[in-house]
């Protein structure tokens, strides 16, 4: 299903994926899951594409054929693909395994320009040919369905949280449950921390809850958050839309940080006051997915925890309504693309 123009409805493209290199594996894709960055690529928010353009960055299937060099799959390995489908190896950050940072620019898995010179084809689709360093496993124990999300959704969370101390004692508020905040919440629970939600949405409550938080928050204006007044070890902000920050970084405690992973329009900045991170010593900070090493260990910590996303399956054809939900903040809490068959 590709996109032709910034507005249309996406419609169904043939085309032809590379030729099976080397250290290339084939997966016949199972499912996709909608991200919101799918709908910001394709409406040049993030600035111009080229057009038909595919996109879908959480990629989940079954290996069907292996090139003659490739060592970490076999025909019928359950994997996955994220956001990367190749970077340049050799800079400081792609050694250190942090290919999400990679000083040359990575490929991503859509819209991106290929060593060949084509524009990369994303998940909404039914074949992908992907090399076998940017490929992950998916335990048995998760479901492929619900393997995905966690490709980018989940390792969106998953490492910031790692990266500022997320532990047993530590207080975290997480701004935002939609696709990547409800993972977050789960992870953060995971991982030992007491948990605050700030949503929008009043309808979320009982959901935040099951998913761990032991408060739950409503952001409207005029809301007291007096409550949790330099309360919190780290805060996380899943929030793609322009939104008041000012009204949040009060809440942390002394040197602790405000980390922004949610991006919407390239437009949209937010002024934060400079006496509220002076006083307290604040910073505010983003956080970009993670290597694949890490997104690894991300999926091997779903496995071991019973950590999944909250799904809705959806028909290839089901995408355009998809879009308008996700849109609409109506996802509950990811849309997966049912490709087998």
């Amino acid at each position: 299903m590709a996109a032709y123009s910034p507005s249309g409805p996406l419609k169904p493209m043939q085309f032809q994926r590379r030729v099976l290199g080397p250290k290339d594996v084939a997966i016949q894709l199972h499912y996709c899951g909608v991200c919101h960055s799918d709908i910001h690529t394709v409406r040049g928010d993030w600035g111009p594409i080229q057009y038909p353009q595919i996109v879908g960055h959480e990629l989940a299937g079954e290996v069907v054929a292996v090139g003659s060099s490739v060592s970490r799959f076999l025909v019928g390995s359950r994997v996955g693909v994220g956001t990367m489908v190749d970077s340049c190896r050799h800079c400081s950050e792609c050694e250190a395994g942090h290919e999400n940072y990679c000083l040359n620019g990575n490929t991503q898995a859509y819209g991106s320009k290929d060593r060949d010179g084509s524009i990369t084809q994303g998940g909404y689709s039914t074949f992908v040919v992907v090399d076998e360093d940017f490929v992950i496993h998916i335990p048995d124990v998760i479901d492929l369905a619900e393997a995905g999300p966690l490709l980018c959704a989940g390792i969106t969370v998953y490492s910031p949280l790692r990266r500022w101390g997320v532990s047993p004692g530590k207080k975290v508020a997480i701004i935002g449950l939609g696709g990547l905040g409800h993972l977050a919440v789960k992870f953060a629970k995971a991982m030992g921390a007491e948990v605050t939600v700030f949503t929008t949405s009043p309808e979320k409550t009982q959901d935040a809850k099951r998913f761990g938080a032991a408060n739950v928050a409503i952001n409207k204006d005029g809301a007291d958050f007096s409550a949790f007044k330099h309360a919190f070890d780290f805060a996380l902000d899943t929030v793609p839309y322009r939104h008041d920050l000012n009204r949040f970084v009060p809440l942390l405690k002394r040197d602790a940080t405000y980390c922004r992973v949610g991006v919407g329009k390239t437009v949209d900045t937010v002024d934060v006051g400079q006496m509220s991170l002076v006083l307290y010593r604040n910073a505010i900070a983003g956080s970009n997915t993670g290597g694949i090493r890490e997104t690894q260990d991300m999926v091997e910590f779903c496995a071991l925890n019973h950590i999944k996303p909250e799904i809705e399956k959806i028909p290839m054809t089901g995408i355009n309504e998809a879009w308008s939900r996700v849109v609409d903040k109506k996802a509950r809490y990811r849309f997966v693309i049912e490709l087998k068959g």
